[in-house]
């Protein structure tokens, strides 16, 4: 291993809003013999997945439909490069046994700057997430209760708007906490979504639709909007760092991510595949849209995704309140209250002004994911390691990963804000 750059000495025990956002997205650790000895390899497995599955899912038939089936070759690259971008965390955070989160890894690279860029993308993309979240919610609620209208005297308000704006009266409640052990519970339900959204397609084809070898090879203008979608499922790199120094055999690490990346990759393949075979071109940037309501398997499939944006808004957009109420000083239960509610409300408005899920997600991957997830940890390791700088193998293989990270984190921004601008 090479010898990192010297670097000032930190405080292990400095503990900031960071810390909490990627404890956020993890089931806590119980404070029994876990707490000292570590998290043992088979419950970091589940960690490592758990943090990869999540509603990228829904959109990733509609990222192969965009790209055509050659894409399949770009949704491989790009797990590679997210896998092989995981390890650099891992050799960042060996550089001082103090990083327990992704924010220091930049501050060890870069200092206070750094450490403030990666939050502020990391804070931004879960806000993005929360926004998508209840875009999910209205269009999927919109599916199984179509027609549905209140009316307030002159004032009408229907469909997937409706429903947007029920969903967050019901989520508000689930915010307030800043009790974030309790609502990471609820991340398993990412996990048995998605496992249950397969099984159900998987039997929609068999029963209902058939398996048809339909669609294009290959959609050199979509591509930029398959990448940043294939980019969302594979990068949640901002949680590596807390899974890793959780761990109680820290050298086994690179076994944790090439498991759950495996898993992670044949759950997402299958559904792309299947959902592209089943529907092709027609299918839609939620998957469960092209589902008929009424039958069982769509009903489970349905229900399934309905459930997830409940279980994940306030996991999602908490870490994003605590930041704000810390910068501001605000503590008392007030103005937590107040904060929250209005985060909760200026998601709504977006949700309502931006109705286009595959869009939203295709910016969050475009943009805030290859920043996260590939650019970050090519740059921040190149800086750490001076050796890494040196011309060899490793440094045309980082080089190579940055100019394509650049390239399509441009192609696919212009796309979606193009995309999202022409539907407003």
């Amino acid at each position: 291993m090479a010898n990192p750059i010297d670097m000032p000495s930190s405080s292990c025990s400095q503990k900031s809003t960071a810390d909490d956002l990627e404890q956020a997205l993890l089931p806590p650790v119980s404070h029994s013999q876990n707490t000292y000895k570590g998290v043992a390899f088979a419950r970091t497995c589940f960690n490592a997945t758990n943090a990869l599955s999540g509603i990228g899912v829904l959109s990733i038939s509609y990222a192969l439909s965009q790209g055509g089936w050659l894409s399949l070759a770009f949704f491989f690259l790009v797990i590679l490069i997210c896998f092989y971008t995981g390890l650099l965390i891992q050799r960042c955070m060996d550089a001082d046994q103090c990083i327990k989160t992704y924010p220091e890894v930049g501050q060890l690279a870069f200092g206070y700057k750094g450490k403030l860029a990666i939050a502020v993308l990391m804070y931004l993309e879960l806000y993005l997430v929360g926004v998508s979240l209840l875009i999910l919610e209205g269009d999927n609620m919109d599916k199984m209760f179509p027609d549905t209208r209140v009316e307030f005297g002159s004032v009408r308000v229907e469909g997937r708007q409706l429903f947007v704006v029920l969903s967050s009266l019901i989520i508000l409640p689930t915010t307030w906490s800043r009790n974030l052990a309790v609502v990471a519970y609820f991340s398993i339900v990412g996990v048995l979504s998605s496992v249950l959204l397969l099984g159900s397609l998987l039997w929609t084809g068999i029963a209902d639709t058939g398996f048809h070898w339909k669609g294009r090879a290959l959609n050199v203008g979509g591509l930029p909007t398959a990448l940043g979608l294939y980019f969302v499922c594979f990068t949640s790199h901002a949680v590596f760092p807390t899974i890793y120094a959780s761990m109680k055999e820290k050298t086994r690490f690179p076994k944790v991510l090439l498991i759950s990346f495996v898993l992670c990759t044949f759950n997402y393949g299958l559904v792309a595949v299947l959902g592209y075979l089943m529907y092709g071109d027609e299918v839609q940037s939620q998957v469960t849209l092209n589902l008929h309501a009424g039958k069982l398997y769509s009903k489970i499939a349905i229900y399934a995704t309905l459930v997830t944006p409940f279980a994940k808004y306030a996991l999602t957009i908490t870490p994003v309140a605590m930041a704000i109420e810390d910068k501001l000083a605000f503590h008392g239960t007030a103005h937590v209250l107040l904060v929250r509610t209005l985060l909760l409300i200026s998601t709504v408005v977006i949700a309502l002004t931006v109705p286009f899920f595959g869009y939203v997600m295709t910016f969050i991957g475009s943009f805030l994911s290859i920043m996260v997830s590939v650019l970050l940890p090519c740059v921040c390791y190149l800086k750490i390691y001076k050796s890494s700088r040196k011309f060899g193998t490793e440094l045309v293989g980082i080089v190579v990963i940055l100019i394509a990270g650049v390239v399509i984190g441009i192609m696919g921004t212009y796309s979606s804000l193009r995309e999202i601008i022409n539907s407003l």
